[in-house]
C-alpha cells in the first residue's frame, strides 16, 4: 500500500480540505456511475440482452458494429473506469 506524507503549516485545514475534495469527487463518481448504469440499462432493454452477452457476441463478430453499439461499448468501459476510480478513492485512509 502506498503512503503519502504532506507537510504544511496548517495540517488540520489541509486535511479538511482534502477530505472535502475527496468527498465531492466520490459524490461525482457515484452520480456518473448511476447515469452510466441507466444508459446501459436502456441499451440492454432495447436489444434484449445483458451487456456481458452483448460484449461476448460483439467480440465473436456475431453483431455488426454501429455507432449506437459503439456507444454501448463506450458506456461499458466508462462504467468500469468510474467504478475503479471510486474504489481507489474509497481506499484512501488518513493517518493521524
Amino acid at each position: 500500500m502506498a503512503e503519502l506524507k504532506i507537510i504544511c503549516d496548517y495540517p488540520e485545514s489541509l486535511k479538511q480540505f482534502i477530505e472535502e475534495a475527496l468527498s465531492k469527487r466520490i459524490t461525482s463518481l457515484k452520480d456518473g456511475i448511476r447515469r452510466t448504469e441507466e444508459r446501459i440499462k436502456e441499451f440492454e432493454g432495447k436489444y434484449q440482452m445483458s451487456t456481458e452477452e452483448f460484449l461476448r457476441r460483439f467480440e465473436n463478430d456475431e453483431i455488426q458494429e454501429t455507432l449506437e453499439l459503439d456507444e454501448w461499448i463506450g458506456e461499458s468501459l466508462m462504467l468500469k473506469g468510474l467504478q475503479k476510480d471510486l474504489e481507489t478513492l474509497r481506499g484512501i485512509k488518513f493517518v493521524n
